[in-house]
């Protein structure tokens, strides 16, 4: 457990250290990716990101796991 939090927490450090260049490659702004803007209010559904996302850390545990 304490592994896991550990290696958690410096996923976290390094992801906010590398904001600035992630925030670059356009991800949250890909085709699919739906933003519904209204005068008050903006609702934003990340379909397309979140499954880019997933594809890639299921990559990366499974070569880890191999």
């Amino acid at each position: 457990m304490q592994r896991t939090l550990i290696v958690a927490g410096l996923a976290l450090l390094l992801t906010g250290l590398l904001w600035p260049w992630i925030s670059k490659l356009g991800l949250g702004r890909l085709p699919g990716d739906i933003i519904i803007e209204r005068e008050n209010s903006r609702i934003y559904f990340p379909i397309t990101t979140s499954i880019l996302i997933s594809l890639v850390l299921s990559a990366i545990f499974w070569l880890f796991r191999k």
